[in-house]
C-alpha cells in the first residue's frame, strides 16, 4: 500500500512547475539588472570622455578637435569605438572667455552587445580663460 493519500499525489509535479516559473523570473530579473548596468556604464563612461575632453580642449595650447580627438580615443579604449562615431564641439561665449562643449552621441545596446535600440546623449564641458 502506497504512503502517500490521493491529495499528494495530485500535488506532484507542482513542485517542477513551480521551479520552471520562479527560475524564468529570476532569469528575467537577472538580465534587466545586466542591462541597467551596463547603460549605467557606457553613459558614465561617455559622461567621463567627453568632460575630460572638453577640459583637454580647454587648455591654452590645444584647440577643440585636440578634445574631440581625446574624447575618442578615451571611448574607443575604454568601452568601444562604435561607440565614439558620432562627437561634435562647440563653443559658446562667455563673459571672460568662452566655454567649450564636446557632446557625444550613442546608440545604447539590447543586453549591453546587441545592436542599439535608442539613443544616448551626453555632454562635457569646460570654461577657457582669456
Amino acid at each position: 500500500m502506497s504512503h502517500y493519500s490521493r491529495a499528494d499525489g495530485a500535488e506532484r509535479g507542482s513542485a517542477t512547475a513551480e521551479f520552471t516559473m520562479v527560475a524564468a523570473l529570476l532569469a528575467l530579473l537577472f538580465l534587466a539588472v545586466i542591462q541597467f548596468a551596463g547603460m549605467i556604464h557606457i553613459r558614465n563612461t561617455l559622461v567621463d570622455a567627453a568632460s575630460t575632453g572638453a577640459r583637454f580642449g580647454a587648455l591654452s595650447d590645444r584647440t577643440a578637435e585636440d578634445g574631440a580627438a581625446r574624447t575618442e580615443a578615451l571611448i574607443s579604449s575604454s568601452i568601444a569605438s562604435r561607440y565614439a562615431q558620432d562627437i561634435s564641439y562647440e563653443y559658446e561665449e562667455a563673459p571672460q572667455g568662452r566655454t567649450l562643449r564636446i557632446t557625444v552621441r550613442a546608440q545604447v545596446p539590447v543586453l549591453v552587445v546587441g545592436p542599439g535600440v535608442s539613443e544616448l546623449e551626453v555632454t562635457g564641458t569646460a570654461y577657457e580663460y582669456d
